[in-house]
């Protein structure tokens, strides 16, 4: 068994090294070329589009509304770690190289969200279901590549939602020294109140958790900002002169060589906004939208609060405090954050990042708990897809106190296998998302409307 998880090991590592990234970096190049540079050329629309329209009533048809799907998204990827574990194996330039994949997976992401808008349908709930599963069966008329990535997706979260229900008790349990099969058990009570409520209430819970835990999360980084303002320079210099030369060792951070650096920064940030993994667009298939290019802009903004806001603001609490060049940091690198804001803090600090942590992991389970019942649900129909939220729940429970840790070695092979069908599904239909991008942009009953509105209101 060991010998089999070292090979598990191995080739999840050289996956998720250079062939993925050169993947998904490649795909998003791609799609920014094909699309025409959309994500840089109108992103003053685009937030009109989306947070200056929360006010207004959706336009169209849909289960939920767009800042609901966006929210429903963001549970599942806002989180420290990524851009902690990014600066500890690549340094401080790898942040800069987070900042690029941001805006490169932008495209991948606004991709798969309006494919996912244009093949989504109403199941037997009269919701709106949609995703990877749908367009690789209609739009490529290949299901069995939507079975494929349906099953990997379903089976790869119970290990997932084991690791998430094990962060969750052993950030209570060192925190306020709480048994971890109590916090698993409420966390598991918890998740169900939410999950057996469908779309909807997923969307109204996570509405509410998610801007209020990502405020107090950034609100807490800004106060550490103005009260360093003057390492702010210092900082940006570290990111900036590190992006592009290899930086040696210091204190507990063992040195990176270039391509060390541009490798953890992609690797981090892609696995932070979760672009091309095919995860977002199952929640943004159910919002309620005119056109699906409209919902495509939530999906980028999802990448400019996720990675460019969070994560670039712990990047900031980090690199302030220093906490990254003291010896044993490497041992321990997801203790880094809560390590900062206690260094700013004190042991409020340390509470606060507990605190977070929970409210970050629990929005997580019950978001991917949803992404698991619409897989099942895509396999074997309606029932099965409330029959799996009860493993789901179990799951939570068996992480909570340890239980069956060697399947959590298949995680990263699963996601590969999640991930790659979907990466080749957007790219076959790729010339489809150009098409509703020029007919959004190019028609009186979208874009020009909107153009014209704005400049009547001015």
């Amino acid at each position: 068994m060991d010998t089999l998880l070292e090979v598990v090991g191995d080739i999840s590592g050289w996956l998720w090294g250079y062939p993925i990234i050169l993947l998904l970096a490649g795909t998003g190049l791609y799609l920014t070329f094909l699309l025409g540079f959309f994500q840089f050329r109108y992103p003053v629309y685009i937030f009109k589009q989306t947070f200056g329209s929360v006010l207004k009533k959706p336009k169209g048809k849909g289960t939920v509304t767009p800042l609901q799907a966006l929210t429903s998204a963001l549970a599942s990827t806002i989180g420290a770690a990524n851009i902690v574990a990014a600066i500890m194996f690549g340094g401080p330039g790898a942040v800069f190289w987070m900042w690029v994949i941001a805006f490169i997976g932008m495209a991948i992401k606004f991709s798969e969200s309006v494919l996912a808008i244009k093949y989504r349908e109403k199941n037997e709930d009269g919701e709106y279901v949609g995703g990877p599963m749908y367009y690789m069966t209609k739009g490529l008329n290949m299901k069995w590549l939507g079975v494929i990535f349906a099953f990997a997706l379903m089976i790869e979260l119970i290990p997932s939602i084991m690791v998430q229900g094990n962060a969750v008790a052993a950030a209570v349990s060192e925190t306020f020294k709480v048994d971890g099969l109590y916090t698993g058990i409420a966390a598991a009570i918890l998740v169900s109140l939410v999950v057996f409520g469908g779309i909807q209430r997923i969307g109204k819970v996570t509405e509410i958790f998610v801007p209020f835990m990502a405020l107090i999360y950034v609100g807490a980084a800004l106060v550490v900002l103005l009260m360093n303002l003057g390492k702010l320079p210092e900082v940006l210099e570290l990111i900036f002169t590190y992006a592009f030369q290899p930086m040696s060792a210091i204190g507990g951070f063992a040195g990176a060589a270039i391509g060390e650096i541009i490798r953890w920064g992609f690797a981090r940030g892609l696995y932070s906004n979760e672009a091309g993994l095919g995860t977002a667009p199952i929640a943004h298939a159910a919002a309620t939208t005119d056109h699906p290019v409209r919902q495509g802009f939530w999906a980028i903004v999802g990448i400019v609060v996720d990675t460019l806001i969070v994560c670039t603001a712990t990047a900031f609490v980090v690199l302030s405090s220093g906490v990254w060049t003291r010896e044993g940091a490497m041992e321990d690198p997801s203790a880094l954050t809560a390590a900062a804001f206690t260094e700013y803090f004190g042991s409020f600090g340390g509470i606060l990042v507990a605190v977070s942590l929970v409210f970050f992991v629990i929005s997580t389970i019950i978001v991917v708990v949803f992404y698991g019942s619409k897989m099942a649900e895509f396999l074997f129909g309606s029932f099965a897809g409330k029959e799996i939220k009860v493993v789901y729940i179990a799951a939570i429970i068996l992480g909570s106190v340890g239980a069956a840790k060697t399947i959590w070695q298949f995680l990263d092979l699963a996601l590969a296998m999640i991930l790659i069908p979907n990466i080749v599904a957007v790219l076959l239909l790729s010339k489809e998302v150009k098409q509703l991008k020029n007919e959004f942009f190019t028609s009186e009953k979208y874009y020009l409307k909107d153009i014209k509105k704005d400049d009547n209101a001015a």
